[in-house]
């Protein structure tokens, strides 16, 4: 298959939305309240980094409750490797541990200043470093025979939407790199358009925390309790939203 699968953002199985999108809270499925299970990843640290801030936000919500309008959610938090050899494998023990409904991967990307909810994962690690174990690929597929890309399957724009509205600052990215972060959000993809389709999962990229920004002097930071609590949004309007919010979230360049 070439060029872009067609994966659709928010094509769950709980119907569609209407057309007229007031306010985000339109787009809240108010039956089928149960008890979700949401997996939630983070990341070991990397290039010389004593932490990795995707870690420490996730791993604060394992085991935790959080309340949504379709019912309670319980989160399991995994730790995944900066090691392209050992990653998919690492994800694939944790979706079969876990059996999600959600599924939420978390990265650090210094020099963002918001949490970036990433559109789309792309077929190709090239490196700009080496991972924990030294290995640099460059120009090599993830999957050989997948195809070019996968769009996010969760509702990227409500969730800015939302994230904004709690006074977390937030945006749609374009690009999730080309290191182990896109690679994570493609095998997942991948996961879910073949084995999965009944998963929603995506990518969000977090900014230093602010010890990690005083040691990189000129770079933006956010607390880890604002992240978590992003993260407590992303969770419920996942879970919550039929649709897409009908607004921009592009970028020139």
């Amino acid at each position: 298959m070439n060029g872009f699968y067609p994966c659709r953002r928010a094509s769950y199985r709980f119907g569609c939305a209407p057309p007229s999108y007031v306010t985000i809270e339109n787009h809240f499925i108010q039956e089928n309240r149960t008890m979700h299970t949401v997996l939630l990843t983070g990341f070991e640290p990397f290039e010389n980094e004593l932490i990795n801030p995707s870690w420490e936000a996730v791993s604060a919500l394992d085991g935790a409750r959080i309340a949504t309008p379709i019912g309670d959610t319980i989160v399991h938090a995994r730790m995944m490797p900066v090691r392209f050899h050992t990653l998919d494998q690492a994800l694939l023990d944790a979706l079969n541990a876990t059996r999600p409904s959600l599924a939420i991967c978390v990265g650090q990307a210094g020099g963002r200043p918001d949490l970036s909810v990433e559109r789309v994962a792309i077929n190709v690690d090239d490196a700009r470093i080496p991972d924990n174990d030294g290995y640099q690929p460059i120009d090599a597929p993830i999957v050989a025979d997948g195809p070019a890309a996968y769009f996010s399957t969760l509702p990227i724009k409500a969730l800015v939407h939302a994230l904004r509205e709690a006074g977390i600052p937030a945006s749609v990215s374009q690009t999730a790199g080309t290191f182990t972060c896109n690679h994570l959000f493609y095998i997942l993809s991948h996961y879910i358009a073949t084995r999965a389709p009944q998963l929603r999962g995506g990518f969000v990229h977090i900014p230093y925390t602010p010890r990690q920004a005083a040691r990189h002097p000129g770079q933006p930071s956010l607390s880890t309790a604002s992240v978590i609590e992003g993260l407590k949004v992303i969770v419920q309007t996942a879970l919550s939203v039929h649709m897409d919010l009908p607004e921009t979230g592009g970028a020139l360049h």
